[in-house]
C-alpha cells in the first residue's frame, strides 16, 4: 500500500522490520532438500532486505553465514538436539520479536517451554510431517507423536505460512488450523544460481549429442515421490523416443528397489541414478534436459525443483498434486498430467519428445516472477504484522466487511481506496470471487468467511418480513462467526462496504468492541428500499456505526449525520483513442432493470434512426438478473437496431471499453447513488449524458463536463443525444474539461478523507 493517506499509526511503522530468530533443521550444505534450500534462500532474502534475522540450525552447518548458529548436530540422539536447540533460542528469548519455526519439532520446547512462548510466532507448514511419515512405512506411534508434535506448534502461531493453497486447506483440514491465520507465499528461487548457461556444453559434458530427448527428475528417493511410476511410465517412452535418456538424481531409501525396476526396462541404458549431486552439477543437468519432470504421488507442497528448472530455461512436466500445479500455472496447462497416471506421464514426454513445450526463454520469464526479493518482500511485510507493536507507531489495523466478492461498483471503489490508504487492510468477504485478487492486489489480507447463499444474495426488496425472517437463524450464526474473527483479527477501526454488511458487520463490530464506519453506497429511501427497511436502516444507523460516509450529497441527505466522501475513480483510464469511423454511444454497468439499459436503446434508436452510429452496452447481470438480459437482446431486434448494436457483455478492463466510446450516456431510473462510470468516462475524455437526479448530477456540470436530462425522460435522453452527436466541437469541449473535473476523484484525495473519518472516530473512542 502507498502511503498517501499519511499518519494513520497506532505501534510498529511502516517500513520498521522487527528482529525475527528463525528455528530450522538442517544447513542446506549440509544436507539438501526443498525445506533446508527454502530456509537458506528466505533467511538470505530476508537479510537482504534489511530484516534483523538470527538462525538456529543443527550442526555442523560449514558455510553457513555468520548469522547461522549451528548446534549439535543431524546425527545426535534427538533428545540432544531437542535440548541444544531449546537453549539456543531461550538465550535470545529477550531480543527478538518474531519467532519464525521452519520445522515443527525443533519449535516444541522453544515456544512451549521458554519466555519465548509470550512472543509471536510464525510457522512453516511445507508438508505433513506425520503423513508423510506413514507414507513412508514409519509405526502408528511414530505417527501419532509426530502428529501431535505438529499440532501443538501449529496451535501456538500467529501465522501459519504455506506455499500454496492446497498445502493450506491441508492446514485447515488436518490440522485444525484457523483459516485467518494461513498465508499462502509461494516460495522464491535463486535466480543468479539457476541461469540458462551454455546447454551445449551441459549436453557434452553428460556424454549426449543434440539430437537425445534428455530427461532429468531431481529428487529424494522415497515413495511418495513417484519415481516407480516415471520408471515404469519410461518404458513407454523408448517404445516412441528410442533415443531417450532418463536421469534421476538423489538418494534415499527407495534407491536400490528403483535401480532395479530401471535395470528392467527395454534399453536400460537410457537411465541414469546418478545419486547425490551437488548445487553445481544439478544446475547443469538442469541446462541439458529437454524436459523435467516430477512425478509426486502426494504430499507436494509446491516444488521448489520445478522453479530450478524453469529458471534454467528447461520446462518441467508435473503431477497434479498439492502446489505442483501452481509452479506451472500461466506457462502451460497441459505441463501438468494425473498423479501416478503412467500413460498420460509418458504420453506427455512423448509429446514433448516432439517438441510440445514452452520455450526456454518463456520458461526462464516465468521463474523470474518467483525471485527471492520479492518473496521476501512478502515475508517481511507478515513479519511486520505479527510483531507487537513498537513504541514509535503502527499502522492503523481496519477490517473491511463485505457481503460478496463480485466486481461491481462498490467494491471496486474498495479496491481503489485500499490501494491509496496507509493502513493494515483486512478484509472480510461473505464469499470467494474476483474481488478477492483485486484487494489483494491492493496490498490488503482477504479472509472468505463463507455466507449461506440464501442470506448473501437476499435482495433488497425482499429483506424485510417473512421472506428476511426465513434468513434469521443464518444471520445469527454467521453475526457469531464474525465477531470471533474480529476479535481474532484485533482491528482498530471495522469499515462495512455495503448495506447488508452495515447491519450484521455493525452488529458484530460492536460486539467485538470495536468503533465501526458504515460506506453507505444505497440511497435510504422508499425509491430504492422497501419503507419497513428504510425504517431498519435508519434506526439501525443511530445505534451501530460511530461514524457514516456516504457516497454522494444525494445518498447523505437520505442518512443523516454523515460525511460526504465520493467514490474514489480510476482517472487513469485510458484516453479516448478514436479516429474516425461510426460514432460510438455507450452504457457501462450491470444489466438491471433499474439501470435503464433499455431506455438507452430506445432513445438510441430514436436520436439516431438514419445514420451509422453504433450502440454499446457493457455490461453483465450479476445479481440474478439474467432474465433482463435476455429480454435486451430481443429488444435490439424489435427495434430494428441488429448489427448496430454491439452488446459487449462484462469486462475487466473498462478503461480500454470507454476509450473506443465517443460518448458515454448513464440511463438509471432511480437517482443513482453516485455513478463511479460516469466519472471514469470524464477521465477517459468522453462526452457523458447522465440524468439530472442522483450521484451523477452532482458530477456533472450540464454544458461545462456533461449534459443532462431529466431522469427517465426517453423525449428528454433522445433529445440530449442528438445535441452532442451532432455537435463534435461540443464533444471536444465536454471531453477537455470532463478530464480535469474527473481529477477530484484521485484515490488518493478520497483516501485522505476517509483517513480523517478514522482519525476523527478514533479520537471520539479515546476521549472516553
Amino acid at each position: 500500500m502507498t502511503a498517501q493517506a499519511g499518519g494513520l499509526h497506532a505501534g510498529r511503522p511502516d517500513g520498521a522490520t522487527p528482529r525475527v530468530l528463525a528455528l530450522g533443521g538442517e544447513w542446506f550444505g549440509d544436507r539438501p532438500g526443498g525445506l533446508n534450500r527454502y530456509l537458506a534462500g528466505l533467511v538470505g532474502a530476508l537479510g537482504d532486505a534489511g530484516v534483523d534475522m538470527r538462525t538456529v540450525v543443527l550442526g555442523p552447518a560449514a558455510g553457513a553465514p555468520p548469522t547461522f548458529e549451528a548446534v549439535s548436530s543431524a546425527g545426535a540422539p534427538l533428545v540432544r538436539r531437542l535440548l541444544a536447540v531449546h537453549r539456543a533460542a531461550a538465550r535470545h528469548a529477550g531480543a527478538v520479536d518474531v519467532v519464525d519455526v521452519h520445522f515443527a519439532l525443533y519449535g516444541l520446547l522453544p515456544l512451549l517451554a521458554s519466555r519465548l512462548r509470550r512472543v509471536p510466532v510464525v510457522v512453516h507448514f511445507q508438508g505433513p510431517w506425520a503423513a508423510e511419515s506413514a507414507v513412508g512405512g514409519a509405526g502408528r506411534v511414530a505417527v501419532a507423536a509426530k502428529r501431535a508434535v505438529e499440532r501443538a506448534v501449529y496451535r501456538r502461531a500467529d501465522r501459519v505460512v504455506v506455499l500454496s493453497q492446497a498445502f493450506g486447506d491441508v492446514a485447515v483440514r488436518d490440522y485444525g488450523v484457523d483459516p485467518v491465520r494461513v498465508a499462502v507465499i509461494p516460495p522464491g528461487v535463486d535466480l543468479d544460481r539457476f541461469t540458462p548457461g551454455d546447454r551445449s556444453a551441459c549436453r557434452r559434458a553428460l556424454g549426449v549429442g543434440p539430437a537425445t530427448f534428455v530427461v532429468v527428475c531431481a529428487r529424494r528417493l522415497v515413495a511418495r515421490m513417484g519415481i516407480d511410476v516415471l520408471l515404469r511410465a519410461w518404458e513407454r517412452v523408448q517404445a516412441e523416443v528410442p533415443d531417450a535418456l532418463l536421469v534421476v538424481a538423489g538418494e534415499g531409501p527407495e534407491r536400490d528397489r528403483l535401480a532395479a525396476l530401471a535395470g528392467g526396462v527395454p534399453r536400460p541404458g537410457g537411465v541414469r541414478l546418478l545419486g547425490r549431486v551437488d548445487d553445481a552439477a544439478l544446475a547443469d543437468l538442469y541446462r541439458a534436459a529437454d524436459c523435467t519432470v516430477v512425478p509426486t504421488r502426494a504430499l507436494e507442497g509446491f516444488g521448489l525443483v520445478v522453479l530450478e528448472s524453469l529458471a534454467c530455461g528447461t520446462p518441467a512436466v508435473v503431477a497434479g498434486v498439492g502446489g505442483l500445479p501452481d509452479a506451472v500455472e500461466g506457462l502451460a496447462a497441459d505441463l501438468v498430467v494425473p498423479a501416478g497416471d503412467e500413460p498420460a506421464l509418458a504420453a506427455r514426454l512423448v509429446a514433448a519428445a516432439r517438441g510440445q513445450l514452452p520455450s526456454r526463454q518463456r520458461c526462464r520469464s516465468h521463474a523470474e516472477t518467483f525471485g527471492w526479493p520479492e518473496v521476501a518482500g512478502r515475508h517481511a511485510e507478515l513479519l511486520r504484522q505479527v510483531a507487537p507493536p513498537d513504541p514509535s507507531g503502527r499502522r492503523l489495523r481496519v477490517a473491511y466487511v463485505d457481503h460478496c466478492a463480485v466486481l461491481s461498483g462498490a467494491e471496486l471503489a474498495l479496491a481503489r481506496l485500499l490501494g491509496a490508504l496507509d493502513v493494515d487492510a483486512h478484509v472480510v468477504l461473505g464469499e470467494d470471487g474476483p474481488l478477492r485478487a483485486r484487494l489483494e492486489s491492493a496490498g490488503a489480507t482477504v479472509h472468505v468467511l463463507p455466507m449461506a447463499t440464501g442470506l448473501r444474495t437476499l435482495r433488497r426488496h425482499r429483506a424485510v418480513g417473512v421472506p428476511a425472517a426465513r434468513h434469521a437463524t443464518d444471520l445469527a450464526v454467521y453475526v457469531i462467526r464474525l465477531t470471533r474473527l474480529l476479535r481474532r483479527l484485533g482491528p482498530d477501526v471495522v469499515h462495512t462496504n455495503s448495506l447488508k454488511a452495515a447491519l450484521y458487520g455493525g452488529v458484530a463490530g460492536r460486539l467485538a468492541g470495536v468503533p465501526v464506519v458504515w460506506h453507505v453506497r444505497d440511497r435510504i429511501a422508499p425509491d430504492y428500499l422497501p419503507a419497513a427497511a428504510v425504517r431498519l436502516v435508519r434506526l439501525a444507523s443511530r445505534v451501530l456505526p460511530s461514524a457514516l460516509i456516504a457516497n454522494s450529497s444525494g445518498t447523505l441527505a437520505t442518512v443523516l449525520p454523515a460525511v460526504a466522501i465520493p467514490s474514489p475513480v480510476d482517472v487513469g483510464a485510458r484516453r479516448r483513442r478514436r479516429g474516425g469511423g461510426p460514432l460510438r454511444v455507450g452504457i457501462v454497468g450491470r444489466l438491471a432493470p433499474w439501470k435503464g439499459q433499455d431506455l438507452f436503446l430506445r432513445a438510441f434508436a430514436r436520436a439516431f434512426a438514419d445514420g451509422d452510429a453504433v450502440a454499446v452496452v457493457v455490461g453483465s447481470a450479476l445479481f440474478g438478473e439474467e432474465e433482463y438480459a435476455g429480454d435486451l437482446k430481443a429488444l435490439v431486434t424489435e427495434l430494428g437496431l441488429d448489427g448496430r448494436v454491439d452488446l459487449r457483455g462484462f469486462s475487466d478492463d473498462v478503461g480500454a471499453e470507454l476509450a473506443r466510446m465517443d460518448v458515454v450516456v448513464h440511463a438509471s431510473t432511480v437517482p443513482e447513488p453516485f455513478g463511479q462510470v460516469v466519472v471514469e468516462a470524464m477521465a477517459a475524455g468522453a462526452a457523458v449524458v447522465v440524468p439530472d437526479r442522483g450521484g451523477p448530477a452532482e458530477v456533472v456540470e450540464d454544458g461545462a463536463t456533461g449534459v443532462l436530462y431529466p431522469m427517465g425522460d426517453e423525449d428528454g435522453l433522445v433529445a440530449a443525444l442528438r445535441r452532442v452527436a451532432g455537435d463534435a466541437g461540443l464533444r471536444a469541449r465536454l471531453g477537455a474539461a470532463g478530464r480535469t473535473a474527473a481529477r477530484r476523484y484521485r484515490p488518493e484525495v478520497v483516501a485522505g478523507e476517509v483517513a480523517d473519518v478514522y482519525r476523527a472516530v478514533l479520537a471520539r473512542a479515546g476521549s472516553r
